[in-house]
């Protein structure tokens, strides 16, 4: 039998020591190998594509670009990008509005050690992970709440409702059409609406549409 490919992971946290211990954790594991630790949301940007890491452990607040704003910029490049919060805030704001921008998973950074482990092995199966912590913070009573539009998920609804086609939406945004059908995909997801129509009624419902002079 030959052994399995171990899960390339990177970690991006501006606490040294942080970004250290989660290394050394992580890496008693057989199964994963950490292929960089860095401090900024710039640096994972500008090095994504050559780690071209399974698994982004990002943190949220860091100097330069954010934690959210980081996590928007790599989806865009790269739609189906894991990335999952390791954070100390438990605010529902905070794990809201991470969700909301496409993370796929929150982890609090005082979870235990096989927590951490748990939640890399479910969001590389493609699932949505929350800590016990930031789950009961986020939906005390067991309630999902509806995942919010990230601000390009709210541009790309506007060109749509509009009636622009894929095509037309990446050549005015300068993205490319498999980028466009994704962000669709998961608005209409998000919004619970099968249809163009519907994105339609909803941007012209929700104020989305005001000024622009469409109407259905």
């Amino acid at each position: 039998m030959t052994a399995s490919v171990p899960i390339r992971i990177a970690i991006v946290d501006d606490h040294p020591m942080v970004a250290e211990g989660i290394q050394a954790i992580l890496e008693s594991y057989d199964d994963i190998k950490v292929i960089a630790t860095l401090s900024t949301g710039q640096d994972i940007i500008d090095q994504s594509e050559r780690l071209d890491p399974d698994v982004i452990l990002l943190d949220l607040n860091m100097p330069g670009i954010g934690g959210l704003s980081t996590t928007e910029i790599l989806l865009e490049r790269r739609p189906d990008m894991r990335i999952l919060i390791l954070s100390m805030h438990d605010s529902p704001e905070y794990i809201s509005s991470a969700l909301s921008h496409g993370a796929m998973g929150y982890v609090l950074k005082d979870v235990p050690t096989e927590e951490i482990k748990q939640a890399i092995d479910t969001v590389m199966r493609g699932e949505r992970y929350l800590c016990t912590g930031a789950e009961g913070s986020l939906n005390p009573d067991g309630s999902d709440a509806r995942e919010q539009l990230t601000n390009r998920e709210q541009t790309i609804l506007l060109q749509l409702a509009q009636g622009k086609s894929n095509k037309e939406v990446a050549l005015e945004l300068d993205i490319s059409v498999r980028t466009v059908e994704t962000h669709r995909k998961n608005i209409k997801r998000k919004l619970g609406i099968s249809s163009t129509a519907g994105l339609t009624r909803y941007a012209l419902e929700h104020g989305v549409l005001q000024g622009t002079g469409v109407s259905l």
